[in-house]
């Protein structure tokens, strides 16, 4: 048996029917905070992100195993009646199912909202597409890199005007849609100890991605005019963006007067405060060319360390600009345990991203790491009821696959 969960959800039984990565980062997040999440997999060969390498870590793909941590991992043949009887049976307790298949796969397989809520009417149902469940588009099949071109959010990326579009370095629209999804199970799990009813949850990777266009939103709603690109500079405040130093780039946050002021004295320009050009947040942004061309002149005498040690002492919010490599050996990431090890039954002790949420009574663990394909498919079988013969029947029939 697998060790015992802790968090805040222990006890939600959760059936994760998803694959490659929106879907797998909302059953990571339900399964950090205690949930039991059974990952069923689809026969014969698993979750596509299992193919996505390399790079590897000795036999195990490294993009599956980053979001499957902490799951329990079935594989369900559901082309065959058996395989979906199977499922009905583990999915006539659960409280939840999160599923990102094509629209349209689940109802094709008798195993739709409508048809599922018949056996458990207190299921919470969440699908996660590329552009939701209405909607001209409702059909769609949808990555990332599509969604962050139609929500706007690859038209505001980039160097500046005339440069090639270009999309944010992480996928904001898988991961934020896992996120929001996970947030919707939540709200609907509240309501369903309120009322008993289950319902079903859907959100997209559109969605996801125009959360992000915030400021930019707020601009266009209020002038018209669409914002393109700024590089690392903020749409409405200045001076908001990496400045080049002698020896690399700073991150300067002077968002308001204050700090605005406190900058000018810390790089021995007190001068810039009473400038025309310069006096106060409007001024900057009508005027941040020549502002960045003077600060950058400054900030190129000293090396990053150096401003950091200075900024920090005078309150001015800043920080370097890390590869990955370095902002994973950060001290302060390292505190926050945004670094784990967790002991895989394949390929031994492995490096894991940690719970970025933190409960003070009721403290999460990284307990499992991500499964081998079938690897729990016994010991879950198990609690519902199949025998020893009965799963071998099924493994030899090529219903399931268990290790």
């Amino acid at each position: 048996m697998t060790d015992a969960a802790t968090g805040p959800l222990v006890g939600l039984k959760v059936v994760e029917l998803a694959h490659i990565m929106a879907g797998p980062v909302c059953g990571l997040m339900l399964a950090d905070m205690g949930a039991d999440v059974i990952k069923v997999e689809k026969y014969p060969d698993g979750d596509d992100s299992r193919r996505m390498a390399p790079p590897m870590v000795k036999s195990e793909s490294a993009a599956f195993m980053i979001l499957n941590r902490n799951k329990r991992g079935t594989a369900i043949n559901l082309k065959s009646e058996a395989g979906k009887a199977v499922l009905r049976k583990i999915l006539r307790t659960a409280d939840v199912v999160i599923e990102n298949f094509r629209p349209g796969t689940m109802e094709r397989l008798g195993l739709g909202f409508d048809s599922l809520r018949q056996d458990n009417p207190g299921l919470i149902y969440c699908d996660i597409t590329g552009f939701g469940g209405t909607g001209p588009y409702a059909d769609r099949a949808g990555f990332d890199l599509i969604a962050q071109g139609i929500s706007g959010v690859m038209g505001l990326t980039g160097e500046g005007p005339g440069r090639p579009p270009i999309k944010a370095g992480v996928p904001l629209g898988d991961i934020t849609a896992g996120i929001l999804a996970a947030m919707g199970i939540l709200a609907a799990y509240i309501h369903r100890l309120k009322t008993g009813e289950g319902q079903r949850v859907d959100t997209s990777l559109l969605e996801a991605s125009m959360v992000h266009t915030a400021w930019p939103s707020a601009i266009y709603f209020a002038t018209g005019v669409s914002p393109g690109p700024l590089g690392s500079a903020h749409p409405i405040s200045a001076p908001y963006q990496a400045i080049q130093t002698a020896d690399g780039w700073v991150n300067i946050g002077a968002a308001n007067q204050a700090n605005w002021l406190r900058l000018t004295e810390v790089i021995g320009m007190p001068e810039l405060a009473s400038d025309s050009r310069f006096v106060d947040n409007a001024t900057r942004m009508k005027n941040l060319p020549a502002l960045i061309e003077i600060l950058t002149k400054g900030f190129r005498e000293r090396p990053t360390s150096e401003w950091l040690e200075r900024l920090e002492k005078a309150g001015v919010p800043a920080g370097p600009v890390l590869s990955l490599g370095e902002a994973l050996s950060n001290p302060q990431v390292q505190a926050r345990r945004m670094v784990v090890e967790v002991n895989h039954s394949s390929v031994g002790r492995t490096r894991a991203l940690g719970t970025p949420v933190k409960f003070s009574k009721t403290p999460t663990q990284i307990r499992l790491a991500a499964p081998v394909l079938g690897e729990h498919t016994r010991e879950i079988l198990g609690e519902f009821g199949y025998g020893e013969a009965e799963i071998n029947q099924l493994v030899t029939d090529g219903d399931i696959i268990a290790m």
